[in-house]
């Protein structure tokens, strides 16, 4: 993988940021993206400031697509169509946004890996994480449906679906949302960091070749589909 480039986004902190180490460690050439803290900075709902980016680092062979929010911790019934809206755009159209900007030149070249993050709750439905849990099913359904598009292109496309992992997004999560999914996984504990970093640097390697569309859970037991 000397050869490969990489672009993480939400590459500043939890996921995003093992992910990068990872990869890293692997030879990759990696460029993060965040808000702050990250090696360019801009938000991916900012379709031209990933243009510009794109024209500005070069060719990415692989799309870690980690940039995400929770969204609101409260009922369906108690949700507002802003708190919606927000969630959505960075969880569904972050993702699509850095897909039309970058795995074009992936596909003219002939090879690209991209690897999106969704979650359980994509798969179960988390209670009060209407927003969020709807987002990630809609994550899972795009990969699917540009794993099948590119299948014949050389260009990879897969989703981890994680249970609960010790990161800075599910620190601000509700400590009885947080007790409630934590208490599904059967190893009764949460996942690492660097646990999911090992399932995305198979996923943008070589390694990976007859996989394209399909769903990696990393879970502790918790998925049963």
């Amino acid at each position: 993988m000397t050869s490969r480039s990489a672009l993480v986004t939400g590459g500043a902190s939890g996921l995003g940021q093992a992910a990068a180490h990872k990869l890293r460690a692997e030879g990759v050439k990696v460029t993060t993206l965040d808000i702050q803290g990250a090696d360019v900075c801009a938000d991916v709902t900012d379709e031209q400031a990933l243009r510009h980016i794109r024209d500005e680092i070069g060719p990415v062979d692989i799309l870690v697509n980690s940039a995400g929010i929770v969204g609101p911790n409260k009922p369906l019934t108690e949700t507002t169509s802003d708190e919606w809206h927000r969630v959505l755009d960075v969880n569904v159209l972050g993702t699509v946004n850095t897909m039309r900007t970058f795995v074009p030149g992936m596909r003219d070249r002939g090879w690209g890996r991209v690897v999106n993050f969704a979650s359980m709750a994509g798969k179960d439905g988390n209670p009060n994480l209407s927003a969020y849990s709807a987002s990630k099913a809609a994550v899972i359904a795009l990969t699917k449906s540009a794993g099948k598009e590119l299948a014949t292109s050389g260009v990879l496309v897969n989703v981890i679906t994680p249970a609960v992992i010790a990161t800075p997004m599910n620190a601000s999560t509700a400590p009885d949302v947080l007790e409630h999914i934590t208490g599904l996984i059967p190893m009764r504990r949460i996942g690492r960091p660097e646990e999911v970093a090992e399932l995305v640097a198979f996923l943008a390697s070589d390694r990976v070749s007859f996989s394209t569309g399909a769903v990696y859970d990393i879970s502790g037991g918790r998925a049963t589909y």
